[in-house]
């Protein structure tokens, strides 16, 4: 949820959607599939300044498009706040197409003509806003729009007389001035007498310029690094901080000296470069977190070169952005590996750490049941084909229930559910969708041999839900069959930026102690399986879920918790069930389906009811569940409250 006051800082300038391409390694002209990310610099550092702790704004427009709705969505699932996102109607959000093709070539495009964001106006600026704010961050390669100019002057005044700072990150896109072919976006400089005027005009207003030698050339009107310092110095008392890539960055309070060493030095960190772009701006959000808290000048670098080298190692630029945990783990975790993005700890806890939503609670209606679905056809004599009405039925009930609110959820297949999958897209509750094929041991996949493939085309808030009926005293051949799987499917899961949840289901294949459960959660992450969910069979024993819970909670701290299944139990047992289960914390709900929809769907199919009867019946088994387990949380909470008075 988007912050709404008492803003540290507000970036004014581009917000674009960057499309990057997915293959590395070759032209932009050989790329397949892009990735889809908000970008622009600004828009990058308010993401990364919030993920660091910092409260961020963002000044600019996007279009009344898909595009510009996804920009206002994801930076308020990122904590930004868009109240100075506005909505342009007459143009779309910019695009940048960007490529990774060797350590030093980034090819990119900008499709930047008359985009929203390059209309930014005086008439944007709203001066509530910007008294909200401690600094503002402006950035210079939009300062070539005069209406973005004037915007940025106007905010800066706003700022100067409220008592707040000026940030001026020196941004300089050589294309974006009009100085090169459109096709030379990644060209970072190219003398002009102009472009140094116009920039220059700022530096009076700055607490704080950071820029790289060529960005210091630029607004110093220098080739030479020291020269041009010393030239901006003449213009500013501002704190200067110039980037020097892998070799960290050298900041001045005041005087320029005869070197750059000379200076405030943060080394950098010996990382390997897979891709540049956005390692500045990451760098911006790690200084801006230690300047607008008042860390030392030596911190200040030292979590910016860090926020780059994490940056620079990774596909994207908003989306690799580090979180504090992160920078605090980066920092203090020991010797990373030279290809920082084979750091598995590393990258699951980036993972973690910037999933949207929380799930205090989560109650789901699972209606991705395949072959009890064809059962009941063949029971009933009713037509396969009306398999798939019943599961939209099914989410009309779970809204019914839910109004809205997205602690509720539901399981739905591609087979039979896609509609009601198509319609749950529109709706704010958790999706989860099974990969697994129905009854299956040892595990297989309802998809191609490729399950990555597969997952690639499902939309990203598709939660991969995967039943593996698995004991940890399966036989050794059996066990390793299906934890293959199961890795081959954490692998694509992560690879394509899907949650992951397993579902277990030990009772199958014998017999169930108190600790099964909790030594086949451990076994799954001793082979590096980290699951966001785990859904687990109802056990009335508060033991084992003591067990459970201590096995995830060692393992991965960040786990999203654990989902109850039914395995078509009564509904009087379920609910028994839930007494002990509401005990562990680690429980977020459940994920019931036979439970609540059997009798409902054999009627129906068989033609003894109508859909609003089938509606009626579904939200009210649903709702009576729902009740069920609210209770016995509350009752949970309030023992553990009278234990610990």
């Amino acid at each position: 949820m988007a912050r709404t006051d008492g803003l540290d800082l507000i970036a004014i300038g581009r917000s674009s959607i960057d499309l990057y391409g997915e293959q590395t390694g070759g032209r932009l002209e050989d790329m397949q599939s892009f990735a889809k990310y908000v970008g622009g610099s600004p828009t990058n550092t308010a993401v990364g300044g919030a993920r660091l702790g910092l409260r961020t704004g963002l000044l600019t427009r996007v279009g009344a498009d898909h595009f510009g709705r996804f920009v206002r969505e994801q930076l308020a699932r990122e904590g930004v706040d868009t109240r100075g996102v506005v909505d342009d109607p007459a143009r779309l959000t910019a695009l940048v197409l960007l490529g990774i093709r060797d350590p030093d070539t980034f090819p990119l495009i900008f499709y930047r003509e008359n985009c929203a964001d390059m209309a930014l106006c005086e008439a944007d600026v709203d001066p509530d806003f910007i008294r909200s704010t401690k600094a503002v961050l402006i950035n210079g390669t939009h300062l070539s729009q005069p209406g973005v100019f004037a915007a940025s002057m106007k905010a800066c005044a706003i700022t100067r007389a409220n008592g707040g700072r000026i940030v001026f990150d020196i941004d300089y896109r050589p294309v974006l001035w009009g100085l090169t072919g459109k096709d030379a976006g990644e060209n970072r400089f190219v003398a002009d007498a102009a472009v140094t005027e116009r920039l220059q005009q700022v530096l009076p207003l700055c607490d704080l310029i950071v820029g790289t030698e060529e960005e210091v050339h630029i607004l110093g009107g220098h080739i030479d690094t020291l020269a041009a310092l010393r030239a901006i110095r003449e213009r500013t008392g501002a704190l200067l901080v110039c980037k020097r890539g892998a070799a960290g960055c050298s900041a001045f309070p005041g005087a320029i000296p005869a070197s750059l060493d000379d200076g405030v030095v943060g080394r950098g960190f010996p990382v390997e470069v897979f891709n540049v772009l956005g390692a500045g701006d990451a760098f911006m959000a790690g200084f801006l977190r230690g300047w607008l808290r008042d860390a030392t000048l030596e911190d200040c670098c030292a979590w910016a070169n860090a926020c780059g080298a994490i940056v620079v190692s990774r596909h994207g630029c908003a989306p690799a952005m580090a979180t504090w945990e992160e920078l605090q783990a980066f920092l203090h975790g020991g010797q990373r590996p030279f290809r920082l993005r084979e750091d598995a700890a590393l990258e699951h806890l980036h993972w973690a750490t910037t999933r949207a939503n929380d799930y205090p609670a989560l109650t789901v209606l699972a209606m991705d049941h395949r072959s009890q679905f064809e059962a009941l056809c063949t029971r009933t004599g009713a037509d396969p084909a009306r398999i798939a009405g019943f599961k939209s039925l099914a989410l009309q009930a779970v809204d019914r229930v839910a109004k809205g609110d997205s602690s509720f959820g539901v399981l739905l297949d591609g087979r039979y559910g896609m509609r009601a999958l198509e319609a749950a897209a529109s709706c704010p509750y958790w999706i989860g969708r099974p990969i697994e094929l129905p009854g299956s041991c040892p595990l297989e996949f309802e998809s191609s041999p490729d399950v990555a493939t597969e997952l690639a085309t499902w939309p990203a808030n598709h939660v991969v839900k995967c039943l593996a009926f698995y004991h940890p005293d399966d036989p050794q051949d059996l066990r390793e069959r299906q934890e293959r799987q199961l890795l081959r499917l954490a692998d694509a899961a992560r690879k394509t930026r899907h949650e992951l949840l397993v579902e277990i289901i030990a009772s199958r294949n014998g017999d169930v102690a108190d600790d099964t459960a909790a030594r086949a959660i451990q076994r799954l992450y001793d082979l590096g399986i980290r699951p966001d969910w785990w859904k687990l069979e109802p056990d009335d024993r508060a033991t084992a879920w003591r067990n459970i819970e201590d096995a995830i909670v060692r393992n991965d701290p960040h786990c999203r918790g654990v989902v109850l299944l039914g395995l078509s139990a009564p509904e009087d047992e379920l609910i028994a069930s839930f007494e002990a289960t509401a005990q562990a914390p680690i429980v977020k709900g459940f994920a019931v389906g036979r439970t609540i929809f059997a009798d409902a769907a054999e009627q129906w199919l068989a033609g003894r009811i109508d859909d609003a009867a089938a509606v009626d019946d579904l939200a009210r088994r649903f709702s009576i569940l729902v009740d069920a387990w609210r209770d016995a949380k509350q009752r949970a909470r309030s023992q553990a409250i009278r234990e610990t008075a």
